[in-house]
């Protein structure tokens, strides 16, 4: 499916509100997975000291983006994989289309991969002719339903069991609806099974890049990607370049954070590392392996140093699944691949601030998005910055150019009424005249109209607190 505009997120996000089944799902859906999160994590010590070294790692790492994605293509080719670099989606989407093109292929089975959503990679091969099909189940189930993923962990978390029974009846060949689990997933797998061996070709997400041996890791617990990347003759995967990490070292402490905090697991049932193609005394793995790194925004993120905390981010989910907001509208909202607090501090830069615009308003600033991100990202700090990015426009002499989009909700009017409202405050003689007109200081804030649509206009008392005392002190005198 194609992005939609997003600048409908209000309405987007009232009529989810609106929707009390759907509430309750995910209601329900995000307190499971709190729980779970919860009960990997119950000392709080040792928590601490393990996502210090988390944010240490992502940190040193992307100190080093630069010197790291070289080694990253140099070891990788020594290795016998090829390394693509897209600056945007639509030069990535041609990358893979060529490299497919090259072998002929018809059909592309996938592995999860939210950069192949973000590229709308699947909507660009159906215009080649080209099929592509997701192995993975939340994704698959999505897919059927013409549907984006609503989670990043769990794309198809928004559906009912009995939503997959009729989806699965009505689109896969000689199925009988039920609404037995076990049967859907069965269902699910038996027609995903076939698919793997007639591709032409396969694709993955990555989860972490390893400069030092040039290896790509995998984890899920499905076992489809292990075979969308074997089976097929050619594998392309395609990441971010801020996967990034130094080296094998890294890699324990960053799987430990990602599984617990994604789905409360100790870790995945799968743990894949890929380091080349088949080699001659093997019996499996493909014969070509392709790696695209996207930058897409990202490297807009990475020249400021407080935006490029953004960057740390590991996919797990944690934060979208603690919001207050994300329980409330779900993924679909958002109106874009990364929904949820990651998801309002990175589409900015993926897609512009124009677009994206109202997203960094979309949070409560609760601060329970920090509080359990495994990297430690100050998502709410980050989210004033983009608010004030958001209404400041670039160029000037106090303010330089950092992001797309920057200034979409600057108004002229909003920042002469706050310049007033700061003369006010600073000159006694124009505070005591503008509180004695209540009209007047309510002229002085800026979107009261916006502002009292969820809030009671605060009501202006009719003595200060100084005249209160200077009143107090009379009468005893």
């Amino acid at each position: 499916m194609k992005t939609e505009t997003l600048h409908d997120f209000t309405s987007r996000s009232r009529a989810a509100t609106a929707d009390g089944e759907q509430r309750k799902k995910f209601r329900s859906a995000m307190d499971f997975l709190i729980g779970k999160r919860a009960a990997q994590f119950p000392d709080t010590a040792q928590w601490t000291a393990l996502r210090e070294s988390g944010q240490q790692i992502r940190q040193r790492a992307l100190a080093r983006l630069p010197d790291l994605l070289a080694q990253f293509e140099k070891k990788a080719q020594q290795n016998g994989m090829t390394v693509h670099w897209a600056e945007t989606p639509q030069e990535a989407n041609q990358i893979i289309h060529g490299i497919l093109q090259q072998q002929q292929a018809r059909t592309l089975i996938k592995g999860k991969s939210m950069v192949s959503e973000e590229i709308e990679l699947n909507h660009y091969l159906q215009t080649h002719s080209i099929k592509a099909l997701e192995s993975d189940m939340g994704e698959f189930i999505v897919q059927l339903a013409d549907e984006k993923p609503s989670h990043i962990i769990m794309p198809a978390i928004h559906k009912s069991k009995q939503e997959i029974a009729t989806l699965f009846a009505a689109e896969i060949d000689d199925t009988a609806y039920t609404e037995d689990v076990d049967e859907l997933i069965q269902i699910g797998r038996q027609a995903l099974r076939r698919q793997f061996l007639n591709a032409d070709a396969g694709l993955s997400g990555v989860n972490f890049a390893i400069a030092e041996t040039g290896t790509l890791c995998l984890v899920e617990n499905e076992g489809n990607g292990r075979l969308s990347t074997s089976v097929p003759r050619v594998h392309i995967a395609i990441t971010g370049i801020e996967k990034m990490l130094e080296n094998l070292a890294d890699l324990p402490p960053l799987l430990t954070l990602l599984t617990r905090s994604a789905t409360g697991q100790p870790i995945t049932t799968y743990v894949n590392l890929i380091s080349g193609p088949r080699r001659t005394d093997e019996q499996d793995g493909p014969e070509e392996v392709h790696i695209v790194l996207l930058d897409n925004g990202r490297s807009q993120a990475y020249a400021d140093v407080q935006l490029r905390q953004t960057l740390q981010c590991i996919r797990c989910g944690a934060c979208m699944n603690h919001c207050p907001v994300y329980t409330r509208i779900g993924g679909h909202a958002y109106g874009t691949t990364y929904p949820g607090p990651i998801g309002s501090i990175i589409s900015p830069h993926l897609l512009g601030l124009e677009e994206t615009r109202d997203l960094p308003s979309a949070s409560t600033l609760c601060g329970a998005c920090g509080d359990v991100c495994p990297v430690k990202i100050p998502i709410p700090e980050l989210l004033l910055r983009l608010r004030v990015e958001n209404v400041t426009r670039a160029g000037t002499k106090d303010h330089q150019e950092v992001m797309r989009g920057q200034g979409a909700k600057y108004r002229l009017s909003e920042k002469l009424a706050w310049q007033a409202w700061s003369l006010v405050n600073v000159k006694p003689a124009l505070y005591l005249a503008s509180r004695r007109s209540v009209t007047g200081l309510r002229h002085l804030i800026p979107s009261a109209k916006s502002w009292t649509q969820v809030r009671v206009m605060p009501k202006i008392a009719p003595q200060s607190l100084h005249e209160l005392i200077k009143a107090h002190q009379e009468k005893k005198s």
